[in-house]
């Protein structure tokens, strides 16, 4: 399995894509979705930009931020701050003033 502390370098992936079973990784994950064993995880910051109704794109636009850096925050990757993380609160609790502000 990858290290989590640094990114494989291109001959590292394709070693360890090489040995993957595929088949065998999606059967597995079938048997533990059945058995209960797999949570559905959801991001605050997905369902703030699901209150508003706007794609990823357009609620990154709103926000100022790329696509990219928008689903990172959603992905859990990465962490909104300052400014963003208020635009982000009233976009949960009054999505439709944030909408408004917008002009949208």
């Amino acid at each position: 399995m990858p290290s989590k502390n640094r990114p494989l370098a291109a001959k590292e992936l394709s070693a360890y894509e090489a040995k993957r079973d595929l088949a065998a990784e999606l059967l597995q994950a079938v048997r533990e979705m059945k058995a209960g064993q797999v949570q559905v995880v959801s991001s605050p910051v997905i369902e703030a930009r699901k209150k508003t109704g706007l794609s990823q794109a357009q609620f990154a636009a709103l926000l100022g931020v790329s696509v990219r850096t928008l689903q990172g925050w959603e992905q859990g990757r990465k962490q909104p701050s300052g400014a963003a993380r208020t635009l982000l609160a009233i976009a949960n609790r009054n999505p439709r003033a944030l909408l408004e502000v917008a002009g949208k």
